[in-house]
């Protein structure tokens, strides 16, 4: 059996202009999970596992409500709230695995596809570290090339930001490569940028250990990351927000271009 899952090995840029400039950039590498494969990766490698632990583990819980309710299932349901039905199209998820039993995802997407192939939504899945979550999920418009989107932000992630700031995304969707931008910005302009990258490669045990050896720990780095970040912002004296109610509901949908609802 062919499955669609790969791995995506690449890097993440952020680069702040406001009101101090900042920059990183990060190795990193990821999976593109076709939610209907995971049982199947599990069986057919050794160094994967579903809701077990492993070298790297799946875990439902990680993602949406943070339950074990089927992920497809909880999608299907906002994408019907948005007045979508996907016909049993491929829902593919792009996210950091467990490592060791450890995962701190910042940002998830799932890409929603309809029975012909075509992505007709995506939903970026947000986590700070408040442990809170919350989903943004928005239509494409367009069919083929560099996929544009927009909404408001509804959901706090740094002290670093304010809540009165517009995301726009840039999406190169994923094949051979994988390209994500996305640009955070206020009243008076693009705050910061955060760009992501990365090439294709199989989903086998021997890359998943290729990728376990040049990026060793990956998902601890990434909490120590965002915790070092953190400091160097707070060094350079970079206004500190307060943390905000999180939003009443789990979701926001974009139902229109420039039109906003929650569910």
């Amino acid at each position: 059996m062919t499955v669609a899952s790969v791995l995506y090995v690449g890097h993440v840029m952020h680069r702040r202009t406001r009101p101090r400039e900042h920059r990183l950039r990060y190795r990193l590498f990821s999976l593109l999970l076709d939610l209907d494969e995971i049982d199947v990766l599990a069986g057919r490698l050794t160094l994967f596992s579903r809701n077990r632990f492993n070298l790297f583990a799946f875990h439902d819980r990680d993602y949406g409500a943070g339950t074990r309710e089927p992920l497809r299932a909880q999608v299907e349901r906002h994408l019907a709230s948005a007045g979508m039905d996907l016909g049993g199209g491929a829902i593919r998820l792009l996210t950091m695995p467990r490592i060791l039993g450890f995962a701190f995802n910042p940002l998830s997407v799932y890409f929603c596809h309809d029975r012909e192939g075509a992505l007709r939504a995506t939903l970026y899945e947000v986590n700070n570290t408040f442990g809170q979550r919350h989903g943004y999920l928005l239509p494409v418009e367009q069919t083929g090339g560099i996929i544009r989107q927009g909404c408001a932000k509804d959901f706090h992630v740094s002290p670093f930001m304010g809540m009165d700031i517009r995301y726009a995304f840039r999406l190169a969707p994923p094949d051979e490569r994988l390209s994500l931008a996305i640009t955070a910005s206020d009243g008076i302009g693009p705050v910061i940028t955060a760009v992501h990258s990365a090439t294709r490669r199989p989903l086998t045990d021997v890359e998943l250990l290729k990728a376990f050896v040049t990026h060793p720990l990956l998902t601890f780095k990434v909490v120590g990351g965002i915790l070092w970040e953190a400091l160097r912002l707070w060094i350079k004296r970079v206004p500190v927000r307060a943390r905000p109610a999180a939003p009443l509901h789990p979701v926001t949908i974009v139902k229109m271009p420039q039109e906003a609802a929650c569910i």
